[in-house]
């Protein structure tokens, strides 16, 4: 390869200073070297990098492409550079946290805000998953921690869990729905006739699981909790929501609360994480997911 990270280091440098002179003393070297270097790479590539009539250094063309490109380079050698000092210094360079779709979100931005103005460099990557396709991420070695993980976790080696309180359920239905004229509680026989708002189990791996339905009832499956809350405000359905997700449209009148005979049971949610991560990152995460309140 004839392009070098030095090369485009001196490229760079002539082009932001103006000059080989002025390139060559903030690089700290004699000006005959930057010229060595700048030949070198013109006589390599078979082309004219700098325009060299008058007193200030001009990109050529090709030059402007190559700069332009070759700054991406220099940006990626140096972000890996810095990447590996933090690895070996204890701070992972990423850390994959998965969210439950039943866990409110407005509390994870501000752990994120502060855990950027710690200047670890760790890069955050947040994903989604539904119901047993949290724990299934977390097993599975898609994510390194996972928030809102609904029930015990299932079987796994090298996993440690921590509650963080009980997730509380409503039924809840269109303020039109049949439904919603009939006395309380409803029974089963009352609401098996009408159609379920389900949200998908993410689970790849896992068995994927489901509740809250009635057997023999009709069920629209789609994606999320968000959009089950849609479909249900759509009034194309009935189902259980999660009381934090339905209390806005409650409130607003987009949907009313009705009470069961058989209701679905509180469900308990977890903090999971691999046991055998030790970097700081991950440390001051589980120290702040612990003090934080995902579920109201």
């Amino acid at each position: 390869m004839n392009i070098s990270l030095d090369a485009l280091q001196v490229i760079d440098t002539i082009a932001r200073k103006g000059s080989f002179a002025a390139a060559a003393n903030a690089l700290f070297r004699v000006p005959s070297a930057i010229t060595y270097n700048v030949r070198k790479l013109e006589e390599d590539l078979g082309v004219k990098i700098f325009d060299r009539n008058g007193h200030k250094a001009t990109l050529t063309p090709a030059g402007e492409e190559l700069l332009a490109q070759g700054r991406t380079l220099l940006q990626a050698a140096s972000e890996l550079e810095r990447r590996v000092k933090r690895l070996a210094n204890g701070v992972e360079t990423e850390l994959n946290l998965c969210m439950g779709d039943a866990i409110a979100y407005q509390s994870i931005w501000n752990l994120v805000d502060q855990f950027y103005q710690l200047n670890l460099g760790t890069r955050i990557k947040i994903s989604q998953e539904v119901y047993g396709g949290v724990w299934d991420s977390l097993i599975f070695g898609r994510s390194d921690i996972v928030i809102g993980a609904p029930g015990d976790c299932p079987m796994s080696s090298g996993i440690n869990s921590k509650s963080m309180g009980i997730l509380n359920f409503v039924f809840a239905v269109h303020p039109q729905h049949p439904l919603a004229q009939l006395p309380e509680p409803l029974k089963n026989l009352d609401i098996v006739q009408y159609r379920s708002i389900v949200a998908a189990d993410s689970s790849r791996t896992l068995v994927p699981l489901t509740s809250g339905v009635v057997s023999g009832q009709d069920v629209l499956t789609v994606p999320t909790l968000a959009h089950k809350l849609q479909a249900q405000i759509a009034g194309l359905g009935v189902g259980y929501l999660p009381e934090h997700l339905a209390r806005e449209a409650v409130q607003k009148g987009q949907l009313i609360i009705k009470q069961v005979a058989e209701p679905k049971p509180d469900t308990a949610m977890y903090i999971g994480w691999n046991a055998q991560a030790e970097g700081q990152a991950h440390r001051w995460w589980l120290q702040k997911l612990q003090q934080t309140n995902f579920l109201s």
